[in-house]
């Protein structure tokens, strides 16, 4: 899964039957600090809650038409959640840590 974040909506002319109920979004893709990474691109939003501002999770491929109902419509990707949160840890803060079985 991937981070982006809400920068706009999109309205296309024509859909497939599949996905006319389904709004697409403009994102911006971010990496592993919250840093914009790459070109905007959009997504097909199937959870119908992201907005404007929002920190999204996001998949591609096979993952995106899997994600829409119904399953299998022409989606490159789709945003299939909502951060409420994002820590990064530097790997000196984790070296000392002991994981538990």
């Amino acid at each position: 899964m991937l981070l982006g974040r809400v920068i706009g909506t999109v309205v296309p002319a024509t859909q497939v039957d599949g996905l006319s109920a389904t709004p697409f979004l403009w994102i911006q893709p971010l990496d592993r600090g919250g840093r914009p990474e790459g070109e905007p691109l959009v997504c097909a939003d199937p959870t119908r809650m992201a907005g404007p501002g929002q920190i999204i999770y996001w998949v591609a491929s096979r993952e995106a038409a899997l994600a829409c109902d119904p399953w299998f419509v022409p989606v490159d990707d789709a945003i299939v959640g909502l951060v409420d949160e994002v820590r990064n840890y530097a790997p000196e803060e984790l070296a000392g840590e002991e994981l538990e079985t």
